[in-house]
C-alpha cells in the first residue's frame, strides 16, 4: 500500500507537467532587487520627491519590456493639509493586439505615517517594503518575463498610487488609485484581474481573502489549485478576513479581481504593518518566487475562448 499511496501523487505531478504549457522562469532574487530599489528612493509617499524618483524608475522599466504604457495623472485635496496632491497610476500592457485580457496590479506608494508605530517614530511615513513594494517587484520581474515570451492571452499590469493615503478609519481617503482607474475603466472588460498585496512577508501564509471568494471563487480557485499543483506550500487553504482592498473598489465598480495578501505581517501580531519596521530585511525573495511563479503558470496557461 505504501508504494501505491506514493505513486499517486507523482502520477498527477507529471499528468500536469505533461499538460501544462511552457512557462518561463520567475526570478526572485532580481525581483527581490527590485523590492530594494523601490525602498532606497525613500517612502513613496504621493507628492513626495521619493515617489517622483520612484515613478520616473517604474516609468523608464516598464518601457523596457512592455508594448505600451500609459501614465493617468489624477488628484486628491487632502483634507489634513489643506492642499490638493497630485498622483499617478500606471499602466503597462502586452500582447496589446489580444481582444481577451487579464490584469495584474499591487500599489506603489508608500503611507505617509506609521500609525501602528509610537512616539515620534508614529509621525514618520512608513519604508513600504512589503506594503506596497513586493507586488510591485513581482509585478516588474513578470514584466520582463512577457517580454521574453508573449502569452496567448493579453496582459496589463496596473500600479496604483495612493492606495495607503488616508488616516485610519478614513476608508474615503484610501485606494484613491484604484477608484479612479475603475471610474474611468471605460469599455475595459478583462476576464479578470489579481490584486497583490503583502506578498514579500518572509513568513509567507496566503489564506484566500473573503471579498475575493464571495465574488470570484472560480478565480480563486484557477490560483490556489495551480500553486498546489506547484507544491507553493505558502498558498494556504483557509479562509482569511475580509480586507478592504484596491480589489473592493474594481469590483464594486464591476471589474472582476481576487486579492492574494498575506496581511499578518509578520504573524498574528501583526506587529511590522504600517510601522517603521516594514523594510526589505523582513521580505524574502523566496515569497517573492513563489508568488511570481504562480502568476507566471496561471497567465501562461490561461486559453484564449
Amino acid at each position: 500500500m505504501k508504494n501505491k499511496t506514493t505513486l499517486v501523487p507523482l502520477a498527477l505531478t507529471f499528468i500536469f507537467l505533461f499538460c501544462a504549457k511552457a512557462v518561463p522562469q520567475f526570478n526572485g532574487q532580481r525581483a527581490f532587487k527590485d523590492l530594494e530599489k523601490q525602498v532606497s528612493f525613500g517612502p513613496r509617499v504621493p507628492g513626495s520627491d521619493a515617489a517622483g524618483k520612484c515613478l520616473n524608475w517604474l516609468e523608464g522599466e516598464l518601457n523596457k519590456t512592455a508594448e505600451k504604457v500609459v501614465k493617468q495623472p489624477f488628484s486628491h485635496y487632502d483634507k489634513r493639509n489643506k492642499k490638493t496632491i497630485y498622483m499617478n497610476n500606471l499602466i503597462a500592457s502586452f500582447n496589446t493586439g489580444a481582444g481577451q485580457r487579464v490584469f495584474l496590479a499591487a500599489h506603489w506608494d508608500s503611507r505617509p505615517f506609521s500609525d501602528q508605530d509610537s512616539g515620534e517614530n508614529a509621525k514618520k511615513a512608513v519604508p513600504g517594503a512589503n506594503d506596497g513594494a513586493s507586488g510591485v517587484a513581482v509585478l516588474l520581474e513578470i514584466a520582463r518575463n512577457l517580454k521574453r515570451q508573449t502569452p496567448e492571452i493579453g496582459v496589463d499590469l496596473i500600479f496604483f498610487d495612493g492606495e495607503d493615503f488616508g488616516p485610519e478609519g478614513k476608508l474615503d481617503e484610501y485606494f484613491l488609485g484604484s477608484r479612479y482607474f475603475a471610474r474611468n475603466a471605460g469599455n475595459y472588460r478583462p476576464r479578470y484581474g489579481i490584486l497583490l498585496d503583502m506578498v514579500g512577508d518572509a513568513q509567507l501564509n496566503i489564506p484566500i481573502e473573503g471579498y475575493s471568494m464571495e465574488y470570484l471563487p472560480h478565480v480563486v480557485e484557477k490560483v490556489w489549485s495551480t500553486a498546489e499543483s506547484l507544491g507553493m506550500y505558502q498558498f494556504e487553504r483557509r479562509m482569511g478576513g475580509y480586507i478592504n482592498d484596491d480589489h473592493k473598489m474594481l469590483i464594486e465598480e464591476g471589474i472582476p479581481c481576487i486579492d492574494i495578501i498575506d496581511f499578518a505581517y509578520p504573524d498574528e501580531s501583526n506587529r511590522y504593518w504600517h510601522t517603521r519596521q516594514d523594510t526589505p530585511d523582513k521580505c524574502s525573495a523566496e515569497s517573492l518566487e513563489a508568488v511570481g511563479t504562480v502568476l507566471l503558470n496561471v497567465i501562461y496557461n490561461e486559453e484564449l475562448n
